[in-house]
């Protein structure tokens, strides 16, 4: 187990995570993956994104779910750690955030480690572990979008790869990272080729952060509160 710093309590909290609130759980990443929760879990999220259609409400989570993942590889290149717990252990709470009710995460402590796994096995862990079983258990709900899912999840990773690609402390590592995101054979049994290649086109970070690179929608010009996309691929 390893301890967070305060600088990695106010990164997680900027990211809407919250480690060991425990005031507000409304449910666990398993029961998103639980099929008889399935109605529950829409009924529930439709409450914060304040819209009726399923596929808009999903694209709601996935962007709030993929905040989480989002920082699973800000923290491996960082700080070497990582959120290494199992489904039931992950939960879905409310928080006020920005005068709205939003969908945040919270764990606890004991949760957090060291990351004593290759970079190679983290990734993999990360997309077939954390990634891929929450995508199918929503498609199950609605025909949402693979894509739109996984766009949602790049979104957030993106951002951080730039700025830890251009700082020489992380540079390294994170260019590990992206060449195994890029890899073909990490995303062996979830795709014949790299989703991430398709959504860089093998281009860099740096190089992508200010212009289109969604295909899809991701409906936050829906979402009551939220604005929409400055990169909308409808415009």
């Amino acid at each position: 187990m390893a301890s967070m710093s305060p600088n990695q309590l106010i990164q997680l909290h900027s990211y809407s995570i919250y480690p060991n609130d425990s005031s507000h759980k409304i449910f666990s990443l398993k029961d998103v993956l639980n099929e008889n929760f399935s109605d529950d879990f829409i009924k529930i999220t439709k409450l914060f994104s304040e819209n009726e259609q399923d596929v808009i409400t999903l694209s709601y989570f996935t962007k709030r779910y993929g905040m989480f993942i989002a920082m699973q590889f800000y923290m491996l290149i960082v700080y070497e750690e990582w959120w290494d717990g199992t489904p039931d252990q992950i939960h879905f709470i409310a928080k006020d955030e920005f005068g709205r009710r939003a969908l945040s995460m919270t764990f606890e402590n004991t949760e957090w480690a060291y990351m004593d796994d290759a970079p190679k096995d983290a990734v993999q862990k990360i997309l077939h572990e954390q990634c891929m079983p929450v995508i199918q258990a929503l498609r199950n709900i609605t025909s949402i979008s693979p894509l739109l899912i996984w766009e949602n999840i790049f979104g957030y990773m993106l951002w951080h790869f730039h700025t830890l690609s251009m700082d020489p402390v992380t540079h390294d590592l994170a260019t590990t990272y992206l060449n195994l995101l890029e890899d073909d054979a990490t995303w062996v049994g979830i795709s014949e080729t790299s989703i991430w290649h398709r959504y860089t086109n093998g281009m860099a970070p740096s190089q992508l952060v200010h212009v289109p690179v969604r295909k899809t929608c991701c409906y936050s010009k829906d979402i009551p509160g939220s604005m929409a996309c400055g990169f909308c691929p409808l415009k």
